[in-house]
């Protein structure tokens, strides 16, 4: 087993419980039309793709995880790749915390985005040189 792609599990299982904690928690207020400034607000939006993220790149983690175990090693590129989507997965719901309490924090996009663009492109070579 690649150890370097542990991580990616461990981040995964994780992130799908945070994906269900922040969710219960969110659930708790979702019935008051004001809350965080009513359905539409960029507030509630920011918090809901926060969420929502949790979900998405744990299982994208997960998946990194299971295509990594096919490699006959951890390249570099793939070491790069793993640490890339960790990077991603813990900046986005961040990134998307922040944005929600001031717009100004939208520039912060750019670190999750690129990250996890590099740790798929870095996968996709991986993948291809099987």
């Amino acid at each position: 087993m690649n150890e370097v792609a542990q991580i990616n599990l461990v981040l995964a299982w994780l992130w799908l419980l945070l994906g269900f904690v922040s969710g219960t928690v969110m659930g708790l207020f979702f019935h008051r039309e004001d809350w965080l400034g009513g359905y539409a607000s960029h507030a509630r939006r920011m918090y809901r793709l926060g969420h929502i993220s949790f979900f998405g790149l744990g299982l994208v983690n997960w998946m990194f995880h299971g295509t990594a175990q096919r490699f006959p090693a951890m390249t570099p590129a793939a070491q790069f790749a793993s640490w890339a989507f960790v990077v991603g997965a813990v900046t986005m719901p961040l990134c998307c915390a922040l944005m929600a309490q001031n717009v100004r924090w939208r520039h912060a996009f750019a670190v999750p985005v690129v990250s996890l663009l590099v740790g798929a492109a870095l996968t996709v070579k991986e993948v291809i040189r099987l």
